[in-house]
């Protein structure tokens, strides 16, 4: 049995006004102004997915006559596979006539110098990367911290009182006097 998934990418269908594909969605989902911005901000966000024929049409319909286009998709739908090509053999990249005296500066005061594989990568050769290394298993890697120092209190104005001494605390407070019940009689 096929499972399909709903997607959406902000398209309308035809004819329809954003504000008021906008409004129906937000009553539809009972989403906020915030989440209905996401929805059409022109990526691709999956609405719901498993679903089977039928909840996936029912889906599609309802989200048609609100003025949405979407995509249902089937997910059981095989993946192709492909083979990526190895990479190319390290060599090492034809520079500008100046760029070997740079390159020997940085590589002599630890730099690491990286050759670009693709064009992409060119517009980062003249990066100026420390050379990180790798720390071997178990290694700290956060720098060790100073020792902390203790306050300086000035203390001088305290004295100790001698052994035995009383030293303020609290007295206990005397027992309050019993309640009087003169007045009160039992009855038989």
């Amino acid at each position: 049995m096929s499972r399909y998934e709903i997607a959406f990418s902000g398209q309308l269908v035809p004819g329809a006004q954003l504000e008021l594909v906008k409004a129906n969605m937000a009553k539809l989902f009972q989403a906020d102004a915030q989440r209905i911005a996401q929805l059409f901000s022109g990526r691709r966000i999956v609405i719901k997915n498993n679903l089977d024929a039928a909840a996936a049409e029912k889906y599609r319909s309802t989200l048609e006559r609100a003025g949405a286009r979407v995509e249902v998709i089937d997910m059981d739908m095989p993946v192709e596979e492909v083979e990526l090509a190895p990479p190319p053999p390290a060599e090492p990249a034809p520079a500008a006539p100046a760029a070997p005296a740079a390159a020997a500066a940085s590589a002599s005061a630890g730099r690491l110098q990286v050759a670009p594989r693709d064009e992409y990568m060119a517009a980062f050769s003249e990066v100026d990367a420390p050379d990180f290394g790798i720390a071997p298993v178990g290694a700290d890697l956060q720098d060790a911290k100073p020792d902390a120092e203790a306050p300086r209190v000035d203390l001088s104005q305290f004295s100790l009182a001698p052994v035995g001494s009383d030293m303020g605390q609290a007295k206990a407070d005397a027992a309050a006097p019993p309640p009087d019940t003169s007045h009160l009689k039992l009855q038989e």
